[in-house]
C-alpha cells in the first residue's frame, strides 16, 4: 500500500475538528486523523507492507520550467534555488513534523525523492512492485497508474474515508471513457485549475475522451490535427494548433515519473518492538494521541 501522504494529512486536518489538542494545547487534529486513516486502511485492505510517500518537493522546478503556472496559485513564498513554501494553514505546518516522528517511531517506511513529488515516488514504487499494489490518494492524476494486468488499484479518498472508491481499469473507463494508460493524455487536454494546468481551450472531458477513442493517444490526436486530410473538424484542429506550445510540454508535467532511483526500504507491517513502544508511549503522552494510536496499533498484524 502506497500512501499519498500530503493528500491524506490535508484530509485529516480538515476532517477532524481543530479542537482536538495536545495536553499542552497544540493542535493535533491532523496527526490523530492521519493515524486513524492508516488504521482504517490497514484494517479494511490488509496490506502486507506500507510506504508513506512524501513530497520532498511539492512543486519541482523542472515542472515549473516547463509550465510556469504549475501550482503557482498555491505558492506562499518562493525560495530561489530551493523548495517553494506551499500555502498551508499554520496549524497544519506545525503538525507535519509530528506526523513524521510518529510514523518513524511506528517503524513505518517514509520515502521521498529530491526534486520530485510523492506522485513520482508512488509511480516508481507501483511500477517496480512484483505483487498487488494499492495507491491511496485524493488526487485524480494517479488514476494513470491503474493497471489490472499488474494488479495496481487506486483507493480514491475524495468522497471521504467512509465512502472510499476502488478504481480498476473498468472503473476508470466507466467514469471517464478512457483507459488508465490514456488518462495522462486525457488530463493534459482537460487541464486542471487546482494544479495550474490550462489544458486545451474548448476541450473538456467529453471531447478529450472522444478524441482518444478515435485517435488512441495525444500524439495521434496532434498528428490528425496537423493533417489536412484527416476527418477532424476544423474548429477542433484550430484548438490544438493554438495549444501547440502547451502540448509540447504538458505530458511531461502530467505524467508521473516511474523510474526514480529510490532507496530499498523494509516496508513490511509489523507490531512495534519494546523499544519502539517506549518511544510511542512517550509520544502518545506528549501529544495526546490517545485512541488514534491505539487503533492503529491494534490494526497492525501480529
Amino acid at each position: 500500500m502506497l500512501l499519498d501522504s500530503a493528500s491524506l494529512y490535508f484530509r485529516a486536518f480538515y476532517g477532524v475538528p481543530d479542537t482536538v489538542r495536545s495536553p499542552e494545547g497544540e493542535p493535533v487534529n491532523a496527526v490523530r486523523g492521519f493515524l486513524d486513516i492508516i488504521a482504517r486502511l490497514v484494517g479494511e485492505f490488509g496490506p502486507e507492507s506500507l510506504v508513506a510517500c512524501w513530497d520532498d518537493d511539492w512543486r519541482p522546478r523542472w515542472r515549473v520550467d516547463l509550465i510556469p503556472s504549475y501550482k503557482a496559485h498555491r505558492v506562499a513564498r518562493e525560495v530561489p534555488g530551493g523548495v517553494d513554501v506551499e500555502e498551508t494553514p499554520e496549524a497544519l505546518v506545525q503538525q507535519v513534523p509530528v506526523i513524521r516522528e510518529v510514523l518513524d517511531a511506528l517503524g513505518l517506511a517514509i520515502v521521498g525523492a529530491a526534486q520530485h513529488e510523492a506522485d513520482d515516488v508512488i509511480g516508481t514504487l507501483a511500477s517496480r512492485g512484483d505483487g498487488p499494489v494499492d495507491v491511496v490518494t485524493g488526487d485524480r492524476d494517479l488514476f494513470q497508474l491503474v493497471d489490472d494486468a499488474r494488479d495496481v488499484r487506486v483507493i480514491y479518498t475524495a468522497r471521504g474515508m467512509s465512502n472510499l472508491e476502488v478504481l480498476t481499469d473498468a472503473v476508470v473507463s466507466g467514469k471517464y471513457g478512457v483507459r488508465p494508460d490514456q488518462y495522462a493524455d486525457f488530463a493534459a487536454m482537460r487541464g486542471d485549475t487546482s494544479d495550474g494546468l490550462p489544458g486545451v481551450a474548448g476541450v473538456g472531458e467529453k471531447t478529450a475522451a472522444a478524441l482518444l477513442a478515435e485517435y488512441g493517444s495525444l500524439d495521434g490526436i496532434r498528428a490528425a490535427a496537423a493533417d489536412d486530410s484527416s476527418p477532424m473538424k476544423p474548429a477542433v484542429r484550430a484548438r490544438f494548433a493554438a495549444a501547440t506550445d502547451y502540448l509540447d510540454v504538458a505530458p511531461r508535467v502530467v505524467e508521473v515519473v516511474r523510474d526514480l532511483d529510490l532507496p530499498d526500504v523494509d516496508a513490511r507491517l509489523r507490531r512495534p518492538t519494546a523499544e519502539q513502544r517506549e518511544t510511542l508511549d512517550a509520544l502518545a503522552a506528549r501529544w495526546g494521541l490517545g485512541g488514534s494510536l491505539d487503533r492503529l496499533l491494534a490494526a497492525l498484524p501480529d
